[in-house]
């Protein structure tokens, strides 16, 4: 029996009109990714989207507050955006600029910002699970109340250092939330031929701690469960398994087709789309007007305009630059930023 967790109130108004520009931004700067800057072949390499998937990254990342740390997984470009990582900075990252995130040393979503409490990705998926595991033992052993967000998929979920991460967490009751994206596809493999079970929830129990499955298209679904889970972990009750179903509604990368997909699947998935599904409810409620709602999509197409045109001014990176940050000594240009 799955144990979920108490009910919490809905977010504010404005913070559902903030919800819904966060899902457009991130949706908007994803598609330009993909279909304009790689197409063009100003990024080299793979190209990861969460297209469809938006709703998971922004419910969660607006539970957090100061001194939180998140560890996002590959498609979920909202969650440093809502922590603080300016636009212009992304789009320069994926542009490989010397003075990008990463210096020019790679080009996707590997970024990280302790300041902003933003853990970068380990290539490896789940990887960064035990690494999110130290950083809650830390806050724990601090006392201030700080939770740590780890995200990852389906597929990484079946990996051993998932599991061991979760059996260490639920023992030493760490301010840990796991979040799940059950997004349908590990790859090009369907969830029926990954696991058995029929929810992925059920995982929590089996560590000693609360799982729950919450309808990850739903973007105040996601905030509320991962809200409850945050509530509980500041209250020094311990970690919480969250699955969040959704569908992965393009390729696992932008050289895939996705042609294993059903048909039919993504026609029935095209109809939950996060962003129709929160613009639709916010006008039905009057939170926001049709004028506002094609007002922000203005907005937010102009300011991907601005910040592509900023990170394509910026400088690639120096071939001696190559070197730097290989061994840390009294100048690295990470200490002195």
């Amino acid at each position: 029996m799955k144990k979920a967790l108490a009910k919490k109130t809905a977010p504010s108004a404005e913070t559902q009109r903030r919800m819904l520009y966060y899902l457009k931004l991130t949706r908007e700067s994803e598609l330009r990714i993909e279909n304009v800057l790689y197409r063009q072949g100003k990024i080299v390499g793979g190209v990861f989207v969460g297209r469809g998937q938006e709703a998971i990254g922004v419910g969660a990342a607006f539970t957090m507050r100061a001194g939180d740390v998140s560890f996002p997984c590959h498609r979920d470009f909202s969650v440093y955006l809502i922590r603080g990582l300016p636009l212009a900075d992304m789009f320069a990252n994926w542009l490989g600029r010397g003075d990008s995130p990463t210096r020019g040393r790679e080009n996707t979503l590997h970024i990280g910002d302790m300041g902003l409490g933003l853990v970068p990705i380990i290539s490896p998926l789940g990887s960064t699970a035990p690494v999110a595991c130290g950083v809650a033992m830390v806050m724990k052993q601090r006392g201030q109340g700080n939770v740590a967000l780890v995200h990852f998929g389906e597929g990484t979920s079946s990996l051993g250092h998932v599991h061991e991460s979760m059996n260490f967490a639920a023992v030493r009751k760490l301010p840990l939330i796991f979040i799940c994206n059950n997004n349908q596809f590990a790859y090009s493999t369907p969830v029926e031929l990954q696991f058995a079970v029929k929810s992925l929830a059920v995982r929590g129990p089996a560590y000693g701690m609360p799982g729950e499955s919450v309808d990850g298209t739903d973007v105040l679904a996601v905030h509320d469960a991962v809200g409850r889970a945050v509530a509980r972990a500041r209250a020094g009750k311990g970690p919480s398994f969250l699955e969040c179903v959704t569908m992965r509604m393009a390729g696992h990368s932008a050289h895939d087709a996705a042609e294993y997909v059903p048909k039919k699947l993504k026609e029935n998935w095209a109809k939950k789309d996060p962003i129709l599904r929160l613009e639709k409810l916010l006008l039905a409620r009057k939170i926001v007007t049709k004028q506002q709602a094609e007002e922000m999509n203005k907005r937010i197409n102009a300011e991907i305009d601005a910040a592509v045109t900023a990170a394509e001014a910026r400088p690639l990176p120096r071939g001696e630059d190559a070197i730097e940050g290989v061994y840390c000594g009294p100048d690295c240009w990470w200490k002195n930023k």
